[in-house]
């Protein structure tokens, strides 16, 4: 076998959310032996960090019922879910599955972080709402308005992708001098790679419902799919015998003795992605198990959690200060370093709740939970509720 042909075999090994884990938890090792760089790690502030979280969930679901952390909750505006509540023009499940699937992956892709500044006026409620919220709303009246479809008789459908342009958005976005939104060109160009890629997304939907088996498919099947397809959309991004390996970075504390050493795959976006399209598998009828096989995500609010609350520290405090590359190693072995955490995390959260990782799994805990926890202590700790961690990214990433 050529050097080609291991390495791009290797590069598909990265490609999962079991090699997420597994280096999360390598990076979880290493800084523990005080070999990551940039960061220590106090595991005995975790049980305060569970106990902010569990408390969190309690007054958020008295019942402890807890949806899935997905794209779908921030279609919900004051308990209204507008996208349940609008008329469906479909009879028939799988046609409505895959005008969820353009509206979840068009939406997800869009949304890498709003800024503090940015705000969304949405006129059917007369709410306005920043952050992913804002986001959510934003690019589901996008959809609506059949600017994505290339069939002005079907316009809940994503077909016209390669007509997406930073203009359109930021009409869609309310973008303006007084209203900024950082990387509107990236998300832009983003949209026009996924048309490239995938045509419509939704018919992404049929390619995981023929890899069910006696109707169920695994929820890690769900994001090999994603990142086979995804792959190529992605800017700039490190590829490995010929195979682009999307959200995965370099980070020396990961060794290996093949082409993957130094390799740290997250694929955030795609993992939440992932989540996302959980609901309407099963809406259309397909089961979705194994949804722990499915890692923690590794955004700003969880990673933000265990930074404010000291499970994670800085060893040059002047490191919060200073902006950091995506791809640089502070914010990779923080973003790995957020997987694993949220792995230990987890089983304490649920041991406080009095709940099952049956009826608990991990999806519950990062909407419940984490993601909520830790915008909460952001927003006790900093005026503007941002991270604790400045991030130069192209509003791909997070």
């Amino acid at each position: 076998m050529g050097a080609d042909h291991s390495d791009a075999a290797a590069a598909r090994s990265l490609l999962s959310s079991a090699a997420v884990r597994e280096r999360a938890r390598e990076m979880l090792a290493a800084a523990l032996a005080d070999e990551v760089v940039e960061w220590r790690v106090d595991l005995e502030r975790l049980g305060a960090a569970a106990d902010l979280t569990a408390q969190v969930v309690r007054e958020g679901y008295p019942d402890l019922k807890v949806p899935f952390h997905a794209r779908w909750r921030h279609f919900a505006i004051d308990g209204r879910d507008l996208w349940a509540e609008r008329d469906k023009p479909w009879s028939d499940p799988k046609d409505e599955a895959r005008a969820a699937f353009d509206l979840a992956i068009t939406s997800v892709l869009l949304d890498a972080g709003a800024g503090p500044a940015w705000r969304y006026r949405d006129a059917a409620t007369s709410a306005e709402l920043g952050r992913s919220e804002g986001l959510g709303i934003a690019s589901l009246r996008l959809f609506e308005s059949g600017a994505l479809s290339a069939d002005r008789h079907d316009p809940m459908r994503a077909d016209a992708l390669m007509q997406v342009d930073a203009g359109m958005l930021a009409k869609a976005f309310q973008v303006g001098p007084d209203n900024p939104l950082v990387g509107l060109e990236g998300r832009a160009a983003l949209l026009r790679r996924l048309g490239e890629a995938v045509g419509r997304p939704g018919a992404l939907f049929d390619v995981m419902a023929a890899g069910a088996l006696d109707g169920k498919l695994p929820a890690p099947a769900i994001l090999d799919v994603l990142l086979e397809a995804l792959g190529p959309i992605w800017p700039g991004r490190l590829s490995l015998g010929g195979v682009p390996l999307g959200d995965c970075w370099r980070h020396p504390a990961i060794k290996r003795a093949d082409a993957t050493g130094g390799y740290v795959p997250i694929h955030k976006l795609s993992q939440w992605l992932a989540y996302s399209l959980i609901e309407p598998l099963e809406a259309a009828g397909v089961a979705v198990v194994d949804i722990d096989g499915l890692t923690g995500l590794a955004e700003y609010r969880n990673g933000g959690l265990f930074v404010d609350a000291g499970v994670l520290a800085l060893k040059d405090p002047a490191d919060a200060a200073r902006p950091h590359p995506v791809d640089g190693t502070l914010v990779v072995g923080w973003r790995s370093l957020t997987v694993a955490l949220l792995d230990k995390i987890a089983p304490m959260v649920r041991e406080r709740l009095g709940v099952s990782a049956e009826a608990f799994p991990l999806a519950r805990v990062l909407e419940g939970g984490t993601w909520a926890a830790g915008r909460r202590i952001a927003k006790s700790l900093r005026a503007d509720g941002g991270p604790p961690i400045a991030v130069v990214s192209d509003g791909t990433v997070f």
